[in-house]
């Protein structure tokens, strides 16, 4: 097969984006992930060869005060309804071996509250979810709040698709 790309290009437009520090943390580690897939041949390329390749990459950035998007850790939602008409969410991640903690009192869910082992029964006075990500006894993800009326939206919405 005769081959013509020559390269790759990833732009940014920055009309919306307007410091330098949003730059940075819209620039890496999408930056890294084009270089990754122009420059690695076809049978390399892996989401698990990729990412802790990345995860080296981040302790540089730490150090030269750089700021990324640290979105790879944040967990997956995924709403269903049960047959008792109860909202289950189950949670997930891009990089294996995280653990999940969650909440729905709206304090941050520390190690300390529920770990996430299995897909939760939404308690029908929630409001919020609040989920991060912890490798060991340390944060490695943003605290997410996923507002409960966008999970119901995202179960509505499927069931139309269906």
């Amino acid at each position: 097969m005769l081959n013509l790309i020559l390269g790759g290009q990833a732009n940014l437009w920055t009309e919306q984006v307007f410091t330098f520090r949003q730059v940075e943390y819209m620039t890496w580690p999408r930056g890294m992930a084009i270089a990754e897939s122009v420059w690695s041949p076809k049978e390399l390329k892996s989401w698990k060869g990729f990412y802790p390749r990345v995860e080296k990459h981040f302790a540089r950035l730490d150090e030269a005060e750089i700021k990324y998007g640290p979105g790879v850790y944040d967990p997956i939602f995924r709403a269903t309804q049960n047959d008792n008409k109860q909202m289950v969410v189950e949670l997930s991640t891009e990089i294996p071996d995280l653990d999940i903690y969650y909440s729905f009192d709206n304090s941050f869910p520390d190690r300390f509250y529920p770990k996430y082992t299995e897909p939760i029964i939404v308690p029908k006075d929630a409001v919020r979810l609040r989920v991060i990500t912890y490798r060991g006894k340390h944060v490695i993800g943003r605290m997410n709040t996923m507002p409960i009326t966008e999970l119901q939206r995202r179960i509505d919405r499927r069931q139309r698709d269906e």
